[in-house]
C-alpha cells in the first residue's frame, strides 16, 4: 500500500537561490520514493514537522496566509489519501510515477467552484445548532441543550462573528480555537467540552443530510486529551463524620445533611435525580427512580438508615408530592432553578465539611465517588459497581476508581520495596 507524508526538503540543493527558501513536498512511497513540490516555501523555524503546518507565528512566514496555506495542504493531502483508497488494489498496476502524475490530475481537477459548493453549503452554525437545542428543550433535556449553545458561542465569539458556515469550519480553525484556549489558561477538559458540541452539530447536520462534505474536519482532528479531574471521593469514615453534626431542624444544612445521606445511602444517587422524586417512587420497601442523564431505570432496598430519614419527608404526601423541598420537575423551564438549587447544595456541603473537619473537598459529586470507591474497598467487581451507579458503560466507572487504583498499587509498592 502507498504511504503519504510531508516534508520540508532543507536539502541544499532544494534551497531557492532567490529566497533563500525550502520547499514543501507531499513524499510518495510507492515500491520508490517519489516528491511533488507544493509550491509553498518556508524555512526549519516555519514548519511544524509534527503536525504538518505552517507556524503562524514565524518570522519568516509573517508575509503568507498561513491558515489559507494550510487548508491548501491539508486540502490536497486529503485528495492524495482519498485517491490511494480509490485505487484499492489496482494500484498494484501502476508505478511511482504513474501515482504520481495520477495525484497532480486529482489536485488540477476541480469540477465544482469553491463559490458552488459555499451556495450548496449555506448552513450554519448557530442555524443548524438552533435546531438540535429546541429538539433538546422539547425533549426535557436542558443540560444538553445548554451544553450546544456553550460550544456554538465559544466558537463564534473566538472567530469574533455571530455565526459561522458548517463549511468554513476547518481542521486549521479547530487547532487554532484549541490553541487560544490553551493560552488563555483554559483546561484541555474544557476545550475538549466545547469542540465536541461543535463536533456532535457538524456530524448531525451531514447524518440528517443538511450539510454534505467531502472532507469532514472532524475526522483527522483529534480532540485534545482530557486530563482526569483531581481526586473527588473521601474515606468512608470522613463521610459518615456528618452524622455527629446537629443543625436546627428544617434549617437549610439540615436538609443538605439529609440529602447528602440519602445519596450515599442509595449507592451514589445524583442529586438531580434526588431532587425529583416523588412519593410514588417508595413502593414496599424499595425507592425506584429513573437516571436523569441516561435514562436508565434503578431501584434501592430502602435500609434502616434509609428509612429514618425518609420517614420524616413522606409524612402526609400524596403520590404525586416532591419527597423533598428542593424540588425539580424536569423541565427546561426549571433547569435553571435546579442550577441554583445544587450551587447552595455545594455551599451547604462545604460548611459541613468544615464543621465535620473533613478537609477534603466535598461536592455532591464527592458523595457518588466515595460510594464507588468504597465498594471497591470492599471488593465488589467493577461491573456490579458499574450497574449500582447506573452507567452505561464500565469505562466511566474505572474513571471514577482510577484513585483507588492508585492507592492500591501505592500500597502494592510498599510491602514489595519494604
Amino acid at each position: 500500500m502507498a504511504k503519504i507524508t510531508l516534508v520540508l526538503d532543507h536539502r541544499s540543493k532544494a534551497k531557492s537561490r532567490k529566497t533563500g527558501l525550502y520547499p514543501i513536498d507531499l513524499r510518495v512511497y510507492h515500491r520508490k520514493y517519489r516528491s511533488v513540490r507544493m509550491n509553498i516555501w518556508t524555512l526549519q523555524k516555519g514548519w511544524d514537522a509534527k503536525k504538518n503546518r505552517l507556524i503562524k507565528s514565524a518570522y519568516v512566514n509573517q508575509d503568507l496566509d498561513c491558515d489559507e496555506l494550510n487548508s491548501e495542504i491539508e486540502e490536497k493531502v486529503y485528495k492524495a489519501n482519498r485517491l490511494i483508497k480509490e485505487l484499492g488494489d489496482d494500484i498494484k498496476k501502476i508505478n511511482a510515477d504513474e501515482l504520481i502524475g495520477l495525484i497532480k490530475e486529482r489536485w488540477d481537477h476541480n469540477p465544482d467552484s469553491e463559490i458552488k459548493k459555499r451556495i450548496q453549503n449555506n448552513l450554519s452554525l448557530h442555524t443548524w445548532g438552533n435546531v438540535l437545542i429546541e429538539r433538546k428543550i422539547a425533549a426535557n433535556e436542558p443540560g444538553t441543550a445548554q451544553w450546544l449553545k456553550n460550544g456554538m458561542d465559544a466558537l463564534t465569539k473566538f472567530i469574533g462573528v455571530n455565526d459561522i458556515k458548517l463549511y468554513d469550519i476547518t481542521i486549521t480553525l479547530l487547532r487554532n480555537f484549541e490553541a487560544h484556549h490553551l493560552s488563555q489558561g483554559n483546561s484541555r477538559n474544557t476545550i475538549a467540552i466545547y469542540l465536541k458540541a461543535i463536533r456532535s452539530i457538524y456530524n448531525s447536520a451531514v447524518d440528517e443530510e443538511m450539510h454534505h462534505t467531502e472532507r469532514n474536519p472532524f475526522y483527522n482532528y483529534k480532540m485534545p486529551k482530557s486530563l482526569r479531574t483531581k481526586k473527588r471521593a473521601i474515606a468512608k469514615e470522613d463521610f459518615f463524620k456528618i452524622l455527629g453534626l446537629d443543625y436546627p431542624k428544617n434549617s437549610g444544612l439540615w436538609h443538605a445533611r439529609n440529602y447528602a445521606l440519602i445519596m450515599f445511602y442509595c449507592r451514589g444517587m445524583n442529586f438531580v435525580d434526588l431532587v425529583k422524586l416523588k412519593e410514588r417512587n417508595i413502593i414496599g420497601d424499595r425507592l425506584y427512580y429513573g437516571r436523569s442523564k441516561t435514562g436508565g431505570s434503578l431501584s434501592v432496598k430502602i435500609t434502616k438508615a434509609l428509612k429514618e430519614i425518609l420517614d420524616h419527608y413522606i409524612q402526609d404526601k400524596k403520590p404525586n408530592d416532591y419527597l423533598f423541598p428542593a424540588n425539580y420537575d424536569g423541565s427546561t423551564k426549571q433547569f435553571q432553578k435546579y442550577k441554583t438549587q445544587r450551587r447552595r447544595m455545594n455551599e451547604r456541603l462545604n460548611t459541613m465539611a468544615k464543621d465535620a473537619g473533613i478537609k477534603e473537598r466535598f461536592t455532591t459529586y464527592t458523595i457518588r465517588h466515595t460510594w464507588a470507591t468504597t465498594a471497591k474497598y470492599l471488593g465488589m467487581p467493577t461491573a456490579l459497581i458499574s450497574e449500582g451507579l447506573g452507567h452505561t458503560s464500565v469505562t466511566t466507572t474505572e474513571t471514577y476508581l482510577k484513585d483507588f487504583e492508585n492507592a492500591a498499587l501505592d500500597e502494592m509498592n510498599e510491602l514489595v520495596i519494604s
